[in-house]
């Protein structure tokens, strides 16, 4: 066993379980303090290549195999048992969570952006969350209720997202989307039961209605396939080639709900220089350290502290508008805007 890798484990799987896990899945939480206390499953688990073992993608991974969702123990002897499957498995897995929910932070962003819109996601997964016209949306707060539905009708996915309103915040409305496409590493087809497994499977034990809400984005997606491409949108030429596909009538906008800490610092800034030469509009979802990373990388002040900030950045071309929970479950706005939501 690598003593290396092995406490590289332990320190991941004890933080997850503090910062993560902890108050959202008391399963995972009980597992990932057991994985950092036991040097058998830590040996295991440090034979994954270091980008494949984040903790939510190594349980989802052995839940998709089979292990029992019970206590660490029951968990730890299944992993012993099973090593070379877990290992081989998440070695060709990527953490792809698609939560259709990160739609109702969007929402704001997209509501200051003229249409017609060409949509673009990286690390798309399997698209759900570029469909924020086919969903509908109830918002919640102590002095706004806000409820959208698309044209047609209530969607069968609904989005439940709570509220923090000022008179600052744009008036709230489904966006025209006229194309939608995006890129990811190895996309996932919404049609495809083994990909609809993983993606469910990827739902946090103790998050009650997650996978509802995805299994009903999942029929959206399979009914109006976007545009899923294969690539790494970091690499140059690949965003401008699929940037080039788009109407020309139509507002490029580009979108990275939560993807920016999987890539790279240098390919942070790459991404941002191809959306900038695309002329896209650009709506990002991430860390405030992140978020205060970045603009210091495009050689800009940061307009966000990290340490006054709660939840993630919701951010429009860089500029920070609302503080958002990072899968979408609420909004509180913090910028500047035109006319109030109604």
């Amino acid at each position: 066993m690598d003593p290396d890798a092995s406490a590289a484990v332990a320190e991941r799987f004890e933080r997850f379980a503090r910062d993560e896990a902890a108050g959202r899945s008391a399963l995972y939480e009980q597992w990932a303090r057991g994985v950092a206390g036991d040097a058998r499953v830590r040996g295991i688990l440090s034979r994954i290549p270091a980008g494949h073992r984040q903790p939510p993608l190594v349980f989802a991974v052995t839940r998709l195999l089979g292990a029992p969702e019970g206590g660490f123990a029951q968990w730890a002897e299944w992993v012993s048992a099973h090593a070379d499957a877990v290992v081989g498995e998440c070695a060709r897995r990527r953490l792809q969570t698609n939560e259709p929910l990160r739609c109702a932070a969007l929402l704001p962003a997209l509501a200051l952006i003229d249409g017609p819109i060409a949509l673009v996601e990286v690390g798309a997964s399997a698209g759900l969350c570029l469909f924020p016209d086919r969903y509908s949306y109830r918002y919640r707060g102590d002095a706004v209720a806000v409820s959208l539905d698309p044209a047609s009708g209530p969607s069968r996915a609904v989005l439940s997202s709570g509220l923090s309103f000022d008179e600052r915040m744009p008036r709230l409305a489904l966006p025209e989307i006229v194309w939608r496409s995006g890129i990811d590493l190895d996309p996932l087809d919404a049609a495809d039961p083994a990909d609809r497994r993983f993606l469910t499977t990827l739902v946090w034990p103790g998050e009650e209605g997650r996978a509802e809400r995805i299994e009903a984005a999942l029929e959206v997606a399979r009914e109006e396939p976007a545009l899923l491409v294969r690539g790494d949108a970091t690499a140059p030429g690949v965003l401008a080639d699929l940037a080039a596909r788009a109407p020309r009538e139509a507002t490029l906008v580009v979108t990275t709900p939560g993807v920016l800490p999987h890539i790279p610092r240098a390919g942070r800034l790459a991404l941002a220089e191809a959306i900038e030469a695309a002329g896209a509009r650009w709506i990002t979802i991430d860390p405030p350290s992140l978020h205060a990373d970045l603009e210091a990388l495009r050689g800009r002040e940061p307009r966000v502290d990290p340490t006054a900030w709660d939840g993630f950045v919701l951010a429009l071309d860089g500029a920070a508008l609302a503080a958002v929970d990072p899968l979408g479950a609420w909004v509180a706005w913090r910028a500047g805007g035109s006319a109030a939501t109604t």
